[in-house]
């Protein structure tokens, strides 16, 4: 049997902000996966629920929680400065975890979400076990030359990245050329004809179904 509830853990982080999220609890002691939203959603955002329910039909632990920026701003992208709060807060929320299961802890996020999940990563190795970086937002639209990687040569931690074929925020090309500076195993999933929001009402199953067969095959490698 397995469950999903609302939780709370207020002794865990650094920060002043709990973490807060859903906890789909597998009844076995298994691998933990956190997801985390971008910039303009939460932690009820359609990609991560759908997403959730598939990792915890397939055994593993999954908390889907809200960013500390989230939690004291309803609406609207991250204040300037918070990065570091919500890199604080990812770290409670693997901490959390770590005390739920004795299994392994993979941490992951949509755009904004795991962009700071890998700049965590980089800055602090042993944090998780590996990553799951959904639409990893490579530079502004239409700023192709401002680079979100100088974290990329200090990442440590394999990484799956998942990217739609029409997103705004990196050509697979660039992508590619990117995931060339991390000295970590990775690996790029390529959804076709997808944008940013990755998940749309008509690639909805196959694209789940694609990207939970091919992050349980590389945290399996990755064992």
């Amino acid at each position: 049997m397995t469950t999903t509830t609302w939780v709370e853990f207020s002794d865990v982080s650094n920060t002043d902000a709990p973490v807060r999220g859903y906890l789909h609890r597998s009844a076995s002691n298994a691998d933990c996966l956190i997801l985390t939203h971008g910039a303009g959603a939460n932690c009820r955002a359609p990609l991560l629920t759908a997403l959730a329910d598939a990792f915890f039909a397939a055994a593993l632990t999954v908390l889907r929680c809200d960013l500390p920026f989230r939690q004291i701003r309803p609406h609207g992208p991250p204040p300037f400065g918070n990065a570091e709060r919500d890199q604080a807060g990812l770290r409670g929320a693997v901490a959390a975890m770590r005390r739920v299961s004795a299994g392994r802890v993979f941490l992951g996020g949509h755009s904004y979400g795991g962009r700071q999940a890998s700049i965590l990563a980089a800055n602090e190795p042993e944090v998780a076990d590996g990553l799951l970086l959904l639409s990893y937002p490579l530079h502004p639209p239409k700023h192709p030359a401002a680079r979100r990687t100088q974290h990329f040569p200090s990442l440590q931690v394999p990484a799956l990245f998942v990217h739609g074929t029409r997103d705004r925020f990196g050509t697979i090309a660039e992508m590619q050329s990117a995931l060339a500076l991390i000295p970590a195993r990775t690996e790029l999933v390529a959804i076709d004809r997808a944008g940013h929001e990755l998940m749309t009402p008509g690639n909805r199953e196959g694209f789940v179904e694609q990207v939970t067969s091919r992050f349980l095959t590389f945290a399996h490698a990755t064992a």
